[in-house]
């Protein structure tokens, strides 16, 4: 359990260019894709298909795609950063407002929005698209609940299992937006009623990871004993 709980507590996201001169080997591949197979979904429906990108040509045409950024998006990110890590580490929630282009984090500035689409795909090795059929959804689950559920579930066990072999992880969900999912889908042949959920890059990043504060609400702040409101479970 020790060990489970250490990979658990070391994964993260790792939000800088990998060295694209270090592919990501076969046999680790095909772990990262076994883990993700075994992975609980709704009726064991296994909704998901996943196109590994490992062409050089093919994630360049990716990169090259302009992606935007909506003012929801936005909007709602702001109300969830940090300016400072002390405000973080007080908060134990959200992010560190410096992971994002200055207009969006600055307090009394008009966010510009063309700052996100500027800004090109961060290079990798490896990328892999995780498709959706919207079409089919588990039984009597509103919004299919339960299936994007599963897809949650699936996505973790791929980050665990890449975090334990030390390849890096990023998760993507600017190629699922919009008009550019259409050119994702164009590019890489994807069926019209398949759906873009996300995107992850794998490889090995390029310089030491930076170093920011990792904080999580302690057990006595989410758990409560029998009854809500009733904190922790002692």
């Amino acid at each position: 359990m020790s060990d489970t709980l250490k990979i658990i507590k070391e994964r993260h996201s790792v939000r800088m260019p990998f060295d694209p001169s270090r592919p990501i080997a076969k046999q680790d591949l095909r772990q990262i894709l076994e883990a993700g197979r075994w992975a609980p979904t709704a009726h064991n429906m296994q909704n998901f298909e996943i196109v590994v990108v490992d062409d050089k040509m093919a994630l360049q045409e990716l990169g090259n795609i302009k992606r935007t950024v909506s003012e929801t998006f936005i909007r709602e990110n702001y109300q969830q950063l940090s300016f400072s890590e002390e405000e973080l580490l007080r908060k134990k929630v959200g992010l560190l407002g410096t992971n994002f282009p200055p207009s969006w984090r600055t307090p009394g500035v008009k966010p510009i929005v063309e700052e996100g689409s500027m800004r090109p795909l961060l290079t990798c090795p490896t990328l892999l698209v995780v498709l959706y059929d919207p079409g089919r959804r588990a039984p009597a689950s509103e919004g299919n609940f339960l299936g994007i559920i599963s897809l949650g579930c699936m996505i973790e066990n791929l980050w665990l299992a890449a975090n334990s072999l030390g390849i890096d992880f990023h998760i993507v969900s600017s190629l699922a937006d919009g008009p550019v999912e259409k050119e994702v889908k164009r590019n890489l042949a994807v069926p019209e009623h398949l759906r873009v959920v996300l995107s992850i890059r794998l490889g090995y990043a390029a310089a030491g990871p930076a170093r920011h504060p990792r904080v999580r609400r302690d057990i006595e702040d989410f758990s409560h004993h029998n009854r809500f409101g009733n904190k922790g479970i002692d």
